[in-house]
């Protein structure tokens, strides 16, 4: 199946900017092998729509709620996301784990959430550096993937180790590979024949630099790309590098 490149553009971006940076990624995207999504703040997920109508490009939110509606004033909710048009969600990611304090329970009652309004999740997992140097990282990451996923999962995973995002510090090929074998190992596990299809995305300071190297390893499904995808130059050349 073809590679997952979605780019995750946090808390950057306003109006003017996003479609421009939207129309740059669509004008280049012609001859790519992989399927490409983009996530903006949900203040440009309707413009961005807009840019990318007709494209085959996918639109992600950058998370959700677990319920459908409701009091839950500041929330954004999947079916929300979806009559947007966002054919995506990043649930779990490290920035919300640590600043909102998201547990595992609640990054499963989201991810539940987005597949019942139509969404495709991507889930994070991943250690933080003092994890790993006590050994403790398929501990951490292992028990993050098996209480985060509802049964039924259907969707994306991405490993992101903790002490790589936006450092510049990337794993070596041997980590990465070994990470990714270690989680399709505990996805078959669970789910059977089904967990081969889950794709396993890479994330933590991808750049056009080690984009190849990484996503040529064989269990690297994609890459969820943080600061290089809010230039498109750099976000389309780690999508050209891509199997």
């Amino acid at each position: 199946m073809p590679q997952v490149i979605a780019g995750n553009w946090k808390m950057n971006g306003l109006a003017a900017g996003a479609e421009a940076l939207a129309g740059a990624v669509r004008s280049g995207a012609d001859g790519l092998s992989c399927r490409l999504v983009l996530c903006p703040p949900f203040t440009l997920l309707a413009p961005v729509a807009t840019v990318l109508a007709g494209s085959g490009i996918g639109l992600g939110g950058q998370d959700c709620h677990p319920e459908p509606a409701g009091a839950h004033t500041g929330d954004i909710s999947a079916p929300m996301l979806a009559d947007v048009g966002a054919s995506h969600v990043i649930l779990g990611h490290s920035e919300r784990r640590q600043d909102h304090g998201e547990s595992d329970a609640l990054v499963r009652a989201k991810t539940a959430a987005a597949l019942a309004a139509g969404l495709v999740p991507i889930v994070c997992v991943g250690e933080s550096g003092a994890q790993r140097q006590a050994g403790a990282a398929e501990e951490v990451v292992g028990g993050q993937l098996g209480a985060s996923l509802p049964d039924g999962f259907a969707g994306l995973i991405a490993y992101e180790p903790v002490w790589a995002i936006g450092t510049g510090l990337t794993p070596t090929a041997a980590e990465i590979a070994a990470m990714h074998d270690f989680l399709r190992n505990r996805l078959v596990g669970r789910f059977g024949v089904g967990g081969r299809e889950i794709a396993i995305l890479y994330g933590g300071s991808v750049k056009p630099a080690n984009a190849g190297a990484i996503l040529a390893l064989d269990e690297v499904g994609g890459a969820l790309v943080g600061g290089a995808c809010l230039q498109a130059a750099d976000f389309l050349a780690i999508a050209a590098a891509a199997r």
